[in-house]
């Protein structure tokens, strides 16, 4: 229509014909600019609208962030990177450790079936160099990622709508009142990386069968205050045995927290016995049945596992052939800290590794002296038990017991010392010079050359439990 009302003008004269010639020109370059734009513009919505639909049908992951190396940062703090000060750089992380460790309830077992079946996805967001009428376009691209394919910062992982409906492995705790206020009582110190509770003798520490209540899941439920993400064990103490544990309140701490106990256990040998070059130290106290021959010494004997019953029950026993028998290299230091004429004496362990049992099994086995309260590896020393006569049973203890209305837990909190027929475990993890892992993952994020060697340890401490406090104050009376 405009067009034709142009050439009607430009037949009046030759000055009207230039102008009208030129004004076509201008009006159909503009109407094909105006229908090129449309179309992309309806292109460009439709394409997002399929990709919103496609995305629709995938469970999406956090976008991708860099994370510290914890291996190297255990090492640093341990000073074994001490010609490399500073040089501490993120770790790689692949794609199948970033889906664990975003889908904790998820098994390793589907998520390995899930790559190889190809049904993971990454978008990569990747600026494009193609222009198209003075338009820069942006694109995001679900493409197939491999299980070892290496994460880039701000890449998401997709995985199958279906894996958002399994259920999580760990259901949150409920308790009533005086448990709440007593599982808040057992912290003994908290910063941003972690937190460390004094765990009561029987009370596990993990998960299993017949447990209905372990304080990995009460502290996922009671213990996170301010912190999205739950506590993480980063180590494990007998279920008999009590004292400092030490978890991991984000993800970052609890894999250096991690990396700075196996270092320890990597690092151990009978030769290095310098506590001032340890960048973990735990000092275990126990009361022992007779005495050692030596005041203090070092042990340095394997241990192998034996199993009982045809395989309903196991045991840890020293390995005096490592060839005939698997074994595990284990070291404790230990020193007399007071003997007793009652034919008792008190002990402090340093485990240079961390074995299981391996402080029991040292002590029967080694030393020849079992823990009080040890009756699957002292059972023939406790066979001749008598419970210790007390000449003023009414005298309180030093350490006053918690007033609660019920024992929490179905714990036993009131018995157990030697004046019992069954004592519970003397073995109590009571002190433990551990990294300020907190100040250190400040100083990483703070600043690119960083030197940890001048940063200070944490020095924890845990009372004894009511059961040995009890027997100390039997011992000393």
């Amino acid at each position: 229509m405009a067009e034709a009302v142009l050439r009607q003008v430009s037949r009046q004269s030759p000055m009207t014909a230039a102008a009208a010639r030129i004004s076509i020109t201008v009006y159909r370059e503009r109407r094909a600019h105006y229908a090129t734009t449309t179309a992309a513009s309806v292109e460009g919505k439709e394409n997002k609208k399929e990709k919103e639909k496609e995305k629709g049908k995938w469970f999406t992951l956090p976008p991708f962030t860099s994370t510290v190396d914890a291996a190297s940062l255990a090492k640093e703090l341990s000073g074994r990177y001490s010609d490399r000060k500073g040089e501490t750089t993120a770790s790689t992380t692949t794609a199948l450790k970033w889906v664990l460790r975003c889908c904790p309830q998820v098994p390793r077992c589907l998520v390995q079936k899930l790559f190889r079946l190809r049904q993971v996805r990454r978008e990569s967001s990747n600026l494009t160099s193609a222009f198209d009428q003075g338009i820069q376009i942006q694109e995001h691209r679900l493409k197939r990622v491999a299980a070892k394919d290496s994460m880039n910062s701000g890449d998401r992982i997709f995985l199958p709508i279906t894996v958002q409906e399994l259920p999580a492995e760990k259901h949150e705790c409920h308790c009533n009142e005086d448990e709440i206020n007593y599982i808040h009582s057992l912290v003994l110190y908290k910063d941003p990386a972690i937190i460390v509770v004094n765990k009561p003798p029987g009370m596990p520490v993990q998960g299993g069968i017949g447990i209905n209540r372990s304080l990995d899941d009460l502290a996922a439920t009671y213990l996170r205050y301010d912190h999205s993400e739950p506590p993480r064990l980063v180590h494990r103490l007998d279920r008999d045995s009590s004292g400092i544990l030490v978890m991991g309140r984000t993800q970052t701490s609890a894999r250096v927290l991690h990396s700075i106990f196996r270092e320890k256990t990597f690092g151990a040998s009978s030769d290095d016995i310098d506590k001032s070059k340890r960048t973990l130290q735990r000092r275990y106290w126990a009361l022992v049945i007779g005495s050692p021959r030596r005041a203090s010494g070092l042990i340095s004997a394997p241990l192998g596992k034996v199993v009982l019953d045809n395989g309903k029950s196991e045991r840890i026993t020293i390995v005096d052939d490592a060839k005939t028998m698997s074994s595990q290299h284990a070291v404790t230091e230990y020193r007399v800290i007071q003997s007793s004429s009652h034919g008792y004496t008190w002990i402090e362990l340093s485990p240079l590794t961390g074995r299981k049992h391996q402080l029991r099994v040292h002590c029967a086995e080694v030393l020849g002296t079992p823990i009080v309260g040890d009756f699957k590896y002292g059972w023939q020393a406790h066979r001749r038990w008598k419970p210790e006569p007390w000449s003023n049973p009414e005298r309180r203890t030093s350490e006053k017991l918690p007033k609660w209305k019920t024992l929490p837990f179905g714990l036993d909190l009131e018995s157990g010392s030697i004046l019992e027929k069954q004592p519970h475990l003397h073995l109590h993890c009571k002190k433990m010079v551990l990294p300020n892992v907190s100040l250190a993952l400040q100083h990483m994020q703070s600043s690119s050359a960083h030197d940890l060697s001048e940063l200070g340890s944490l020095d924890l401490v845990a009372p004894l439990p009511s059961h040995m406090q009890r027997s100390w104050d039997i011992l000393n009376s």
